[in-house]
């Protein structure tokens, strides 16, 4: 993606064409939000497939691997779809990582809340189609729309704890340098010295935010990755366990078996069946 940000809206003509040729899982280079106004999607995100009737919010981070599948109701198909780089919004953007992981999808209620949401998404739209569209008001537009989605979530899923998770500097600067690192084989006394700190310091970060050592981030998020390149690429499992650090293919396939319950080529195998 070129653009900083683009946004249009699918309807039921392009629910048909989507339904004669289904999307193949796949993953983007930027972030997406789906606003759902009208029908039902079965989303695959997250390695799990769930079905959603609008309203509903989905919200699909860079690099996840998903796949949407429509279907009318009622005569009616209506998603915004928001597409934006990360920068565009990087203050949110990060919120958004600890919000959405493993709850990409949220069933919205009917009313004014969800209504307003929809008028933000018209707004941004009568914007772009300016000459010289004004990306401050689009950015202001979309960071409101994240706000009332946050709000809306709160009310499915009340969590007090994730706002204040997430203002925690330290822990933020520590999953920044985790994305940019978590494929070479270092460990916690690694992030530490980068962060200043002792490894038992911010081990004890890691515990109070996320209930989880700052072993078992690191290991999370090279799981994350190692699931989405057995899903998305034919690359062998020891090519795999290298790209991420390991060396041995055996300790890869030890790690993987024991995070998930199952070996690498496994959970390949459960997810072509489930894909296809």
């Amino acid at each position: 993606m070129n653009e900083l940000f683009t946004l249009f809206k699918l309807n039921e003509e392009d629910a048909e064409k989507m339904a004669v040729n289904p999307d193949e899982p796949h993953n983007h280079d930027f972030e997406e939000l789906i606003i759902g106004i009208d029908g039902e999607i079965e989303h695959f995100i997250d390695f799990k497939s769930e079905k959603f009737s609008a309203p509903f919010i989905s919200f699909v981070t860079k690099g996840k691997i998903h796949r949407v599948l429509t279907r009318i109701t009622n005569g009616r198909y209506g998603n915004w779809v928001i597409q934006f780089r990360s920068e565009f919004i990087p203050e949110t953007t990060f919120r958004l990582y600890s919000y959405y992981h493993d709850h990409a999808n949220i069933q919205a209620e009917p009313g004014e809340c969800f209504n307003r949401m929809v008028v933000l998404c018209e707004m941004m739209y009568n914007e772009m189609q300016q000459a010289v569209p004004d990306y401050a008001v689009i950015r202001q537009l979309l960071s409101t729309l994240f706000t009332m989605i946050e709000s809306e979530r709160k009310k499915k899923e009340p969590e007090e704890g994730n706002f204040r998770m997430t203002k925690n500097i330290t822990f933020k600067n520590f999953l920044k340098i985790l994305e940019e690192n978590y494929h070479r084989p270092e460990g916690v006394e690694f992030y530490a010295e980068k962060l200043f700190m002792s490894a038992r310091n911010l081990n004890l970060i890691c515990q109070q935010i996320m209930q989880l050592s700052a072993t078992e981030i690191i290991e999370t998020r090279k799981l994350i990755e190692a699931k989405n390149l057995l899903v998305s690429t034919k690359k062998t499992i020891s090519e795999i366990g290298y790209e991420l650090g390991y060396n041995e293919k055996a300790y890869f396939t030890n790690v993987f078996k024991k995070k998930t319950g199952q070996t690498p080529s496994e959970f390949r195998e459960e997810m072509s069946r489930l894909i296809s």
